[in-house]
């Protein structure tokens, strides 16, 4: 990986830190996709409340992801990193403990501010270190840990859930507080960063910086029309990623009575792993491929086979087909995450990245928190396959709006 040798000892700390700070994220947040099946049945909820929940997740981790930004470029990138993860680690672990539906909803709601804080601060961090020509290789690196991270949750479900119950599972999510530590104690603060909040302090008007290419534009040159395209692209993104993951396990684990394809629950878990490999290796492709051909054509590319992918996923029923299935709707369905990083971080001076990343992906997540009780009350309702159709259509209109978007391959960040 000569791209790994060209980055500083500071890089690599810092995409090690965000990866796994992303891939405990992803550990602890998808364990109540998993679950939800047997927490719906245990508490005495209709899958529309499971799906409310969700929701409601999604749309406090948009609330995180705007205040974490503003810590991140107040305080500092690790600072932020680190509350975060402690933030969802322990409210994680509180969901167990929850013994109605009230208290799962507060501690769902507390755990989504962290969950939201934390791909803000992380992708940031990693933007900040990394050299233009590998930030996409090194972003989608980050990005693809949280494959091995739902993959993690998923092992996890099948070995605790069975014989300890879904309360046991939540208990496991407090782990992810213990890598705090480490962060505060091995990771500095990016220098570019450093240098932005010393300048906003002291300004040195006689300092010259050479200009080796295009810059990031200023914060009020940046157009509104390509701030607000951005957030709808992500949002359509993550409608379409959140209406078809949270429920995906359910699918799989329902009896077929209830239009589910009647897993067990050790079977379902092996059916998602196999889709975590897809969406690893979907994942970091983006981030190579991007970094070679640019951002657009990389992502409409991956965006439109998604839709293809998830409306054949939805529309079959048989478990083999399934299971083949599966990692390619994961490849494509997930891989294009990787760029947004890349390309909301190359758009936004250094002063406001961290704020405009949380502005830029998390109001996008808000305006997609209603996936999960859309899609399970449609599946519920009318079926999965209608369903996860309507999933392939938020495919398609996210590609459609990379018209308004601009390539950003090659940006220097300032």
């Amino acid at each position: 990986m000569s791209f790994w040798n060209e980055a500083s000892p500071a890089a690599r700390k810092a995409l090690i830190a965000a990866s796994l700070g992303w891939l405990l994220d992803a550990f602890d947040v998808m364990l109540y996709a998993l679950i939800l099946t047997a927490v719906v049945k245990d508490l005495n909820l209709t899958l529309a409340t499971g799906g409310q929940l969700a929701s409601l997740t999604l749309a406090a981790s948009a609330l995180g992801g705007l205040v974490f930004g503003v810590v991140a470029d107040k305080l500092g990138r690790t600072r932020a990193l680190s509350l975060s993860i402690l933030l969802y680690s322990v409210f994680t672990f509180a969901c167990g403990l929850a013994q109605n539906v009230w208290q799962l909803a507060l501690f769902r709601f507390l755990l989504g501010l962290g969950m939201g804080g934390e791909w803000a601060s992380g992708a940031t961090l990693v933007s900040e270190t990394w050299p233009e020509k590998h930030r996409g290789k090194a972003l989608g690196i980050m990005q693809s840990c949280w494959a091995i991270g739902y993959g993690a949750a998923a092992i996890v479900v099948a070995l605790v859930l069975p014989t300890y119950g879904w309360r046991a599972v939540f208990f496991v999510g407090i782990i992810p507080a213990i890598f705090t530590l480490w962060i505060r104690r091995n990771l500095e603060e990016p220098e570019m960063w450093t240098r932005s909040r010393e300048a906003s302090v002291r300004p040195d008007p006689g300092s010259q910086v050479p200009d080796p290419g295009p810059r990031t534009p200023d914060p009020g040159r940046v157009p509104l029309r390509i701030i607000v395209t951005l957030t709808l692209m992500n949002a359509a993104t993550m409608f379409a990623w959140w209406g078809l993951n949270l429920w995906v396990p359910s699918y799989l684990s329902l009896p077929i009575a209830q239009g589910g394809i009647g897993l067990s629950t050790t079977t379902m878990s092996m059916f998602i792993v196999a889709m975590q490999v897809g969406m690893w290796l979907g994942y970091v492709t983006f981030g190579f491929i991007s970094d070679r051909f640019g951002r657009r054509p990389t992502y409409v590319t991956y965006l439109v086979l998604a839709a293809a992918l998830v409306w054949a996923y939805g529309s079959t029923r048989e478990p083999v087909f399934l299971l083949v299935l599966g990692p390619f709707v994961a490849f494509f369905g997930t891989g294009y995450f990787s760029g947004f990083g890349a390309v909301a971080s190359e758009i936004f001076p250094t002063a406001i990245r961290a704020t405009a990343l949380g502005v830029t992906y998390n109001s996008g997540r808000l305006l997609s928190a209603a996936a999960p009780f859309v899609i399970g009350s449609l599946a519920q309702s009318r079926g999965f396959g209608l369903a996860f159709t309507i999933t392939a259509f938020a495919f398609l209109i996210a590609a459609l709006l990379w018209i308004g978007i601009p390539e950003t391959r090659g940006r220097r960040m300032v």
